[in-house]
């Protein structure tokens, strides 16, 4: 991981897949929802955190089986918000296609706010 950026991998397994075999949306929004917010910690402040106040996802192709790979990037950084955009790809059978876009706002809540 570097500074604004960040790879997470994902297994699609048989427990991910709906009964006509694709896997579930909510499984993706998940994966796009976690690397929203965890890009941030890396870059914000000691003891603040991220809360996610805005999110979307453009699901573009089906998934069945193989690995997700979400690259999450910071567009846009302020002191308390933060815009970041999810590329998910499927990898399966030799095969990478692109799979999700996402895009969420997160409102950075800094340490000193925590205690009231």
């Amino acid at each position: 991981m570097d500074a604004g950026r960040l790879v997470v991998e994902f297994d699609v397994t048989a427990e991910h897949l709906t009964p006509i075999g694709n896997m579930h949306g909510g499984c993706l929004a998940a994966l796009c929802d976690h690397c929203l917010g965890m890009v941030l910690y890396p870059v914000m402040p000691p003891g603040s955190w991220a809360a996610t106040t805005e999110f979307k996802v453009n699901y573009l192709k089906p998934v069945s089986g193989g690995t997700c790979r979400a690259t999450a990037s910071i567009e846009a950084m302020t002191k308390r918000l933060a815009v970041v955009a999810i590329r998910v790809e499927n990898e399966s059978d030799g095969d990478t296609r692109l799979v999700a876009l996402a895009q969420g706002t997160c409102t950075v809540k800094l340490a000193e706010e925590r205690a009231g």
